[in-house]
């Protein structure tokens, strides 16, 4: 399973595998195919794996690989994508207070997009979003993908620190803040679940490949589920 991957030098010690050119259900799959493999047979000189899209980064011991070596290696790991079965997704459910100061954003992204704060909040609630790969922060989701209708661009200027909980939108994709942490996207809401916790067996609240559903939730609930 070699046809559309490519092969990319990263750094003298990373190589990425683009596995397809865009974010579709099929691209994600061969990334996930890939890193489950890599993670049931790993590859001496591995370090560190970093899924994304459509593509894996792979961070390699210098002394014991090469860019070339690696590529072989992963070719013949390509040649048996096929045979590899990923688990069931997982489907979790994140409550959301939208709007007001949770979701300062909320009636500007409505604006913007022609609709109604509460249709806004209809179409980010009503779709299923799969989790295509963690990063910026522990515990953060990429997810995708938002309605084409709820679809609006980063903050011109990113605010200095988004609370954690907080869900944003940018562009096609939603996600929420694990941490306080500077951030660009429009942010629509907030989860009293949090994201990330140390002490979880499971640390990240999602994982990659779980199906994600938001469920809007009043203030009120939301202080009973932050204090339970």
């Amino acid at each position: 399973m070699t046809d559309g991957v490519r092969f990319q030098p990263a750094s003298d010690q990373s190589l990425l595998v683009y596995l397809g050119e865009k974010i579709t259900q099929a691209s994600h799959q061969r990334v996930r195919q890939l890193l489950r493999l890599l993670e049931l047979e790993p590859i001496p000189g591995v370090r560190n794996l970093h899924p994304a899209y459509c593509s894996l980064l792979l961070n390699f011991d210098v002394l014991k690989l090469c860019d070339d070596e690696l590529e072989a290696i992963l070719r013949r790991y390509l040649d048996r994508l096929e045979d590899v079965r990923l688990p069931e997704p997982r489907h979790v459910e994140i409550p959301v207070s939208y709007g007001g100061e949770f979701g300062p954003d909320l009636d500007e992204v409505a604006a913007t997009c022609g609709i109604t704060p509460a249709q806004a909040i209809e179409l980010h609630s009503s779709v299923t979003y799969v989790a295509y790969f963690l990063g910026f922060v522990p515990g953060f989701a990429y997810l995708g993908e938002l309605p084409e209708a709820l679809a609006t661009s980063r903050l011109a200027t990113p605010r200095r620190s988004v609370p954690p909980g907080s869900v944003g939108i940018a562009g096609k994709q939603t996600g929420v803040y694990p941490f306080a942490t500077p951030g660009g996207w429009r942010l629509i809401g907030r989860t009293p679940v949090a994201m990330f916790r140390p002490d979880r067996s499971g640390m990240s609240f999602v994982s990659i490949g779980d199906l994600v559903r938001f469920t809007p939730i009043s203030t009120v609930q939301f202080a009973a589920l932050e204090n339970s």
